[in-house]
């Protein structure tokens, strides 16, 4: 399935007009498959102009975060991050610890009940 055609798509231009003109051209016995090969590839045209859309929308995102974590901190008067925060609280310490030494799976035979007599 592809996106709407009618939008613009100007890497894909060349076989959009061509997969037009093949449904125009085909019957109705040879629509759904007459075509295939030209969607498959108009597919891999669009799947490319998507990627490159998306890379160039993200290209500055950890900046945007960034500035973003920054002004929420200035806002709420925080001096640290929320990470830099954890790091030196001594409760979250000791629960990581005792999460670290805790069994795999341990938790969870607990929480169903298993250690019950």
């Amino acid at each position: 399935m592809h996106p709407p055609l009618d939008r613009p798509h100007p890497e894909c231009r060349d076989l959009i007009n061509e997969l037009k003109t093949c449904h125009a051209q085909r019957t109705l016995a040879t629509f759904w498959t007459g075509c295939n090969e030209v969607k498959f590839a108009l597919d891999k045209c669009l799947k490319r102009e998507k990627e490159l859309m998306l890379r160039e929308m993200n290209k500055d995102m950890m900046a945007r975060r960034q500035h973003e974590e920054d002004s929420l901190s200035e806002a709420m008067g925080h001096k640290v991050s929320f990470d830099e925060y954890l790091n030196q609280d001594p409760a979250f310490q000791e629960a990581m610890k005792k999460a670290a030494k805790r069994k795999p799976g341990t938790y969870s035979k607990n929480a169903c009940g298993a250690h019950r007599v």
